[in-house]
């Protein structure tokens, strides 16, 4: 898949988030990028993981005196995404894959923008059980 039909997926997943949340949004990028940076890895301290996306920046529930500030960054990785939906899909078609990758997507940066509006991984996680529970019923 091509840098520019990864991006035209990130940005139908951007739109896939309740315009309530979007409306929200503060001083945020969200850019793509082929695979995390030494760095960013290092400054998670983990290692041989695949990292969907990252959202680096100060968290809207943090911003005291916020002004004069470069903008949050939201990065979603696109070659772990196709790794894992290769994967997850195994000898699936094309398209197949291409609705997992979407799927991943779409999660990741619904997961991304709630660390902006400054939700920690525990909070994250109890809401994305809330939301595939409603999914299923």
């Amino acid at each position: 898949m091509t840098k520019e039909e990864f991006e035209e997926i990130v940005r139908r997943g951007i739109e896939r988030i309740p315009e309530k949340f979007l409306k929200r949004l503060e001083n945020v990028d969200i850019i793509v990028e082929d695979e995390p940076t030494r760095e960013q890895l290092k400054d998670l301290k983990k290692r041989n993981i695949l990292l969907f996306g990252l959202y680096q920046g100060v968290p809207q529930t943090k911003r005291y005196h916020y002004g004069e500030i470069l903008p949050d960054k939201i990065t979603i990785f696109q070659k772990p995404i196709e790794e894992a939906a290769r994967f997850r899909q195994g000898r699936g078609s094309p398209e197949t894959v291409e609705n997992e990758i979407i799927e991943i997507v779409k999660n990741t940066v619904w997961h991304e923008i709630a660390h902006h509006f400054g939700m920690t991984e525990e909070q994250i996680k109890k809401a994305e059980k809330i939301r595939q529970e409603k999914k299923l019923s």
